[in-house]
């Protein structure tokens, strides 16, 4: 118990930080009923849920006690991750002037709710859609990333989950330089030829099994290095709550996934 209070104080720190720098206050309505807590303990704790894998707003709520009733706590949750975004622009924006030259660009799937219960879905229905990918079909969102070759991750971006990859590539890496490494899934000779900067940047998509092409040993290394992209995914799934079924509004689903990001990016 010591070590997780120690790590909600760390957070705790970090978005007083921000709050101090961006005056969160001033997102508030000047007439009304005060909150029950600050805007940077709110963060906190939504934020502390997901880097301590606590798996339900419920359980938070019992665990820490803060000063206000559990159906408070996940209104303000969700109704504040907007605040939480925009530390997540300014974090991206941050790893983007720093980032290494080879990047990673990729997608993954991010199902709202089962196969089975996809026709019944109402919550995302406006925003999620059928797609599939090589482990099958899944109801819900894309979430498309770029990270560097130190696994920072330098933008995002979600969509519905029938969106071809290709189709997103041009927004995602405006303003980026470099080489961009990518699957198969981004074979495109009009893509790559106006994704081209010279001097600038390049997209090197990995050739499908059943395409011959000759390769360099700079692009084979290049090729080998893709991997690392997944190792964001793997974590934003596994450590980090991304993926959850249990949101009972579009908000309650934006805001998870707003608040995963970035307690990984925190973390």
């Amino acid at each position: 118990m010591e070590t997780e209070l120690a790590l909600f104080q760390e957070l705790l720190q970090k978005v007083t930080f921000f709050d101090q720098k961006l005056s969160f206050n001033s997102f508030l309505k000047k007439h009304g009923r005060k909150l029950a807590l600050s805007l940077p303990l709110i963060l906190s704790l939504a934020l502390f849920k997901h880097i301590a894998q606590i798996t339900t707003k419920k359980k938070l709520w019992e665990i820490m006690r803060p000063n206000c009733s559990y159906k408070t706590l996940v209104v303000n949750m969700n109704r504040f991750f907007h605040l939480a975004l925009i530390i997540l622009a300014l974090l991206l924006k941050n790893n983007r002037s720093n980032s290494h030259a080879v990047k990673h660009i990729d997608s993954t799937d991010i199902p709202v709710c089962s196969l089975r219960k996809a026709k019944h879905h109402r919550v995302m229905k406006a925003l999620a859609h059928f797609g599939k990918t090589g482990k099958g079909w899944f109801y819900g969102l894309k979430l498309h990333i770029i990270a560097d070759l130190e696994k920072r991750i330098l933008a995002v971006k979600f969509t519905s989950g029938n969106t071809n990859d290709r189709n997103v590539v041009m927004e995602l890496a405006k303003d980026l330089l470099g080489f961009f490494v990518a699957s198969a899934g981004y074979v495109s000779d009009s893509l790559a030829q106006e994704f081209y900067q010279e001097h600038g940047r390049f997209l090197l998509a990995k050739p499908r099994a059943n395409m011959k092409k000759l390769a360099t040993s700079f692009s084979a290394w290049l090729y080998s290095t893709r991997m690392l992209i997944e190792l964001n995914f793997r974590n934003l799934k596994c450590f980090y709550g991304l993926i959850s079924s249990l949101p009972r509004s579009v908000a309650g689903y934006l805001a998870n996934y707003t608040y995963s990001l970035l307690a990984y990016c925190l973390g």
